[in-house]
């Protein structure tokens, strides 16, 4: 497909922070999948983890079995559990589904008004939150997204009745999204603007929103509600000081880097990074980093009974580690 163009918009990024001092990532357990791209990773009840890959096969990995349970036919993202234990699907090609063996009901087809269906959160009574990431470029062409940075992404809502709202507009790259453990809030990743963004759902300040982390070190990709009642952070890629360079540059010279062979571009740190948070304050509980070979570019992070489970984008495998 041809490359698009884009129309570059200027911003100054904040300095950036830092990863920690020392890598204190602890032992990965890596286990490779026969397909590219685990975006995202759930966990079942019986502790099997779930992820989809580009051809849109949605796979369950446990005690070294890969099963297919299901194919969307599209690319899924973002996977979560429906209320009625059906799986809720982000599809970049379909858009927001219900998937279950052999079925796939489409709940916001993609089109105009979804152009990257990403990341979503569910709420008890079916209330779906999801993201929009951009309505300028379609999956494969992300970093364009990035390197615009015209903020077209939206988090939007699906009741259960099947309305659709739109909560937040002018989102830079919208990506994950959770729900505070009360259903007080719900957060969702800027990955452009390097924050998490939080809308109030109940109390004083339904409605409005805020900045619960900005200046994040990395790009925060899908983000989780773990079992311990923690906001886990997939940090995809350490920021890169040329990309920051380049958003404060005139237009001009970026539609020329975005021209180059994509061989040339900066390309993602090849570590492994994630963070917990808690949702009432931003205060960091946890923050993991460092290296592991066959593994890196983390954009999907699940903590489930202690046990850290997460995808890639770029990988062919899903990786976990028990929490110290």
């Amino acid at each position: 497909m041809a490359r698009p163009n884009i129309e570059p918009v200027v911003w100054r990024a904040p300095r950036a922070g830092k990863p920690p001092r020392t890598p204190n990532l602890p032992p990965l357990t890596v286990r490779p999948v026969d397909g590219k791209g685990t975006e995202d990773v759930l966990v079942d009840t019986e502790g099997r983890v779930i992820t989809g890959v580009e051809d849109g096969r949605i796979l369950r990995i446990a005690d070294g079995r890969v099963d297919v349970i299901a194919d969307t036919g599209g690319r899924p993202l973002g996977i979560e559990w429906f209320p009625d234990g059906r799986l809720l699907v982000c599809d970049a090609d379909r858009g927001l589904l219900l998937v279950s063996a052999g079925d796939v009901e489409v709940l916001v087809p993609a089109g105009p008004n979804l152009r990257v269906c990403n990341n979503a959160a569910v709420a008890a009574d079916g209330t779906i939150y999801f993201t929009n990431s951009t309505d300028r470029f379609d999956l494969e062409f992300w970093k364009a997204d990035l390197l615009e940075h015209a903020g077209t992404g939206q988090l939007l809502r699906r009741d259960p009745d099947g309305t659709v709202h739109t909560l937040l507009r002018g989102l830079h790259f919208a990506n994950g999204v959770a729900l505070a453990p009360d259903g007080s809030s719900v957060v969702v990743a800027e990955t452009g603007e390097y924050c998490l963004r939080r809308v109030w759902l109940t109390g004083d300040r339904q409605g409005h929103s805020d900045v619960l982390a900005d200046n994040l070190p990395a790009f925060p990709d899908n983000t989780s509600t773990g079992s311990d009642g923690l906001l886990w952070i997939a940090m995809a890629s350490p920021r890169d000081p040329v990309v920051d360079l380049l958003l404060r540059t005139p237009p001009v010279l970026r539609k020329l880097v975005w021209r180059v062979p994509e061989r040339l571009h900066p390309r993602e740190k090849r570590v492994v990074w994630v963070r917990a948070i808690d949702f009432a304050t931003g205060a960091v509980a946890h923050d993991f980093f460092g290296t592991t070979p066959g593994f890196h570019m983390v954009t999907g992070v699940r903590e489930h009974g202690g046990r850290v489970h997460l995808g890639s984008l770029e990988g062919r495998a899903v990786a976990s580690f028990d929490l110290p």
